[in-house]
């Protein structure tokens, strides 16, 4: 694959980003695309390695050698081809992956693996300049399949069953449709316009979608059963974590989500009703949470022109490179530092634990904060580390809990521990004719675990539907 040897003559280089000083002043794309010969330098790097441990780190299982090979030879349609038979949406995974493909590279043995996202998003961007042609199905078979929620299980289950021949109405409470595509992930990660290009190929394709619909409240589930041949519900696990510590009712606590929702919807044109909006304007932000969505806040506080923004993790500060216990080809667990936190300043802070936020008038001034360590998978507070810091902007960005209680409710779903529904290895509840993919069934994960899922998923109401008779 490629030139077998190119790995020890050409570095790695990654996408080149925009710079600091341009890029915290709007919402544009952080990542600039690779040029051409650098993509072919890039390609050129993954070697003939015989079992191709990148396939482990995917959960789509992509055919990354293959596509990389086509790149370096100059067949870009072949490795859109490719690229196209495992992943519905590589043009979004091309922005917002974390790349655990990377992470399972053999050359991350290393620490320089292949830069196999910026020759994947290359690869969708090459297709995206031409536009994406439909394909739309041969034969339709007359099932019909309602899928809740358009995030990228939902977006990918509708694809998928549409081209087996079925038709697909999707339903989505929001007003547009993405799920967290759309309001979650920041437009400088996620150019709108990237998602709208592919809703407009599965529209050219038949898929029927609504918005503006709640099932279990303006619709209930056993409706779309009446109705369907068959349910997937993909709605996410959008309830989040809370901090239940006193005043945590104060105003100016927020949900990050809340926070960045707002922002995409600002950028989307909307005007928000007076007196709501969430803004870090000129004010002392603290972010709760290290992880990806608590970048994102980092990174639209400081474009909202914060005065300062500090970000907190529960978590130990993490190693700088692997240690013994976390051998490749598992994901590395080390400091990451992303472009958000790059940006303005924006400090960072680990082991810290938040007691109290204090404010007066009904409003956040301040957080009581304490050290903690980990012993014997416990948090621990270690006494006189106690200290209080000025706030007037405290967004919680602790993950997510499960599913919300409205769905799982709606027909009697049952939960699983972690708080989403439960399902079998195919996907199917035991409400009969109902599935479920995504972040809804296996909790809070990966834009690629939730394509992966709504795929897999897709198949087995396809399968189960040909099989015979009416499920729902």
């Amino acid at each position: 694959m490629g030139d077998p040897r190119a790995f020890l003559s050409v570095p790695r280089e990654k996408e080149p980003d925009r710079p600091v000083e341009a890029r915290v002043h709007d919402f544009r794309e952080v990542a600039l695309p690779l040029e051409a010969d650098a993509l072919t330098a890039q390609a050129s790097r993954c070697m003939d390695c015989g079992v191709p441990f990148c396939h482990r780190g995917c959960p789509l299982g992509n055919l990354i050698p293959e596509w990389n090979d086509h790149v370096y030879r100059g067949r870009w349609d072949d490795a859109a081809r490719a690229l196209h038979e495992t992943n519905n949406f590589p043009e979004i995974t091309g922005r917002v992956c974390p790349a655990p493909c990377e992470a399972s590279c053999v050359l991350n043995l290393v620490d320089a693996p292949v830069a196999i996202k910026a020759v994947e998003r290359a690869i969708a961007d090459h297709v995206r300049a031409s536009g994406f042609a439909p394909r739309p199905p041969a034969h339709r078979g007359g099932r019909r399949v309602a899928v809740v929620g358009s995030g990228p299980a939902g977006l990918a289950a509708a694809q998928e069953l549409t081209r087996f021949g079925h038709d697909v109405t999707v339903w989505e409470r929001d007003d547009r449709l993405g799920g967290l595509l759309r309001y979650g992930i920041p437009d400088f990660k996620l150019d709108k316009r990237v998602l709208d290009e592919r809703l407009d190929q599965l529209r050219a394709e038949g898929v029927v979608f609504r918005t503006g619909v709640t099932i279990g409240a303006d619709l209930e589930l056993g409706e779309l059963r009446r109705d369907f041949d068959a349910v997937i519900l993909c709605a996410g696990a959008r309830k989040a974590r809370a901090l239940e510590v006193p005043g945590n009712d104060l105003d100016g606590v927020c949900f990050a989500m809340d926070f960045l929702t707002q922002q995409n919807r600002r950028i989307a044109g909307d005007i928000l009703p007076s007196g709501q909006d969430i803004l870090a304007t000129g004010k002392d932000v603290v972010v709760i949470g290290g992880g990806d969505t608590g970048s994102d806040c980092v990174g639209t506080a400081v474009r909202q022109g914060a005065k300062s923004v500090l970000q907190l993790e529960l978590m130990p500060k993490p190693a700088l490179t692997r240690v013994p216990e976390n051998p490749w080809p598992e994901w590395p667990l080390v400091l990451r530092t992303s472009t958000s936190q790059e940006e303005g300043g924006a400090r960072r802070d680990w082991a810290v634990s938040t007691r109290a936020f204090t404010g007066g008038g009904g409003k956040l001034q301040g957080l009581s904060l304490v050290r903690v360590e980990l012993r014997s998978g416990r948090v621990h507070e270690l006494p006189g580390t106690e200290w209080n810091l000025p706030c007037d902007l405290a967004l919680l960005a602790m993950g997510f809990v499960g599913a919300e209680s409205a769905l799982l409710g709606s027909a009697g779903l049952r939960a699983g521990v972690r708080g989403n529904v439960e399902t079998d290895e195919r996907g199917a509840t035991h409400v009969p004719g109902v599935f479920a993919a995504g972040d809804v069934s296996r909790g809070q994960s990966l834009v690629v675990w939730a394509i992966a899922d709504g795929r897999r998923v897709a198949r087995a109401v396809h399968a189960t539907l040909e099989a015979g008779a009416r499920v729902a």
